[in-house]
């Protein structure tokens, strides 16, 4: 997942609706799990994820909006899962259901092509790499929040892989803590239609600030707008 991370004003209003912070306002963009295992051909699950991403044209708007966060010095943070390793789970009493299949299917094993960053959508110079997370949450037991509170950042936009689970248990866990939380709803994909359902019409807007497009968002941004004028 990649975060898109803004800092706000104590000043400032913000309402569900009202996107004007996105104007005023820098954000982190959170970039969820670019490795090569969900996003290159040949990767363990691009395949379980490439009809749900397609549908939404995830790969193009990944390709507009990361560029465009960098060129409007915006700062990304790329929060990366945990990349197997041998014996990573022995002794575990209470395995979910991931950490059990990602077990068996050594997803993004460490030190193999599929657990390298995909080489376009992985972090470039400037970004910030979070430690990995064992979980759904980018927040739990991570450096995020530290990184987040320390560069004074209020806002959070997430982008990336999975849409109902690590992208929404990050955004769930930002809300808790007292962020401004926007999801981008086609530049992110679950493994079937109905994660991505559950995730911006039915969970979504019980939790997030604002739910918009990639064509919205880009809108907002300072560089977008000034190229516009």
């Amino acid at each position: 997942m990649i975060l898109i991370s803004t800092i706000s004003s104590s000043n400032d209003v913000e309402t569900t609706h009202d996107h004007d912070h996105l104007r005023r306002r820098p954000h982190r963009p959170a970039d969820r799990d670019p490795y090569n295992d969900f996003m290159s051909a040949g990767g363990k699950f691009y395949e379980a994820t490439r009809e749900t991403a397609e549908a939404v044209g995830f790969y193009d708007n990944m390709r507009k909006l990361i560029p465009a966060i960098r060129a409007a010095r915006i700062q990304v943070i790329i929060v990366p899962h945990h990349r197997w390793r041998e014996g990573d789970y022995v002794g575990w009493k209470h395995m979910n259901p991931s950490q059990v299949r990602a077990n068996q299917s050594q997803g993004f094993a460490a030190g193999s092509w599929g657990g390298a960053f995909h080489p376009e959508f992985g972090p470039r110079d400037g970004d910030v790499v979070v430690l990995e997370h064992w979980g759904q949450s980018g927040f739990a037991h991570t450096d995020l929040d530290a990184q987040l509170t320390q560069q004074g950042t209020e806002n959070i936009i997430l982008v990336g892989f999975v849409a109902n689970t690590c992208s929404e248990s990050t955004a769930r866990f930002g809300m808790e803590l007292g962020y401004h939380v926007t999801l981008i709803k086609d530049a992110t994909a679950p493994f079937e239609p109905e994660g991505m359902h559950a995730a911006h019409e039915v969970n979504g807007p019980r939790f997030a600030h604002a739910i918009l497009t990639t064509e919205e968002l880009l809108a907002l941004l300072p560089a977008t707008r000034g190229k516009e004028t």
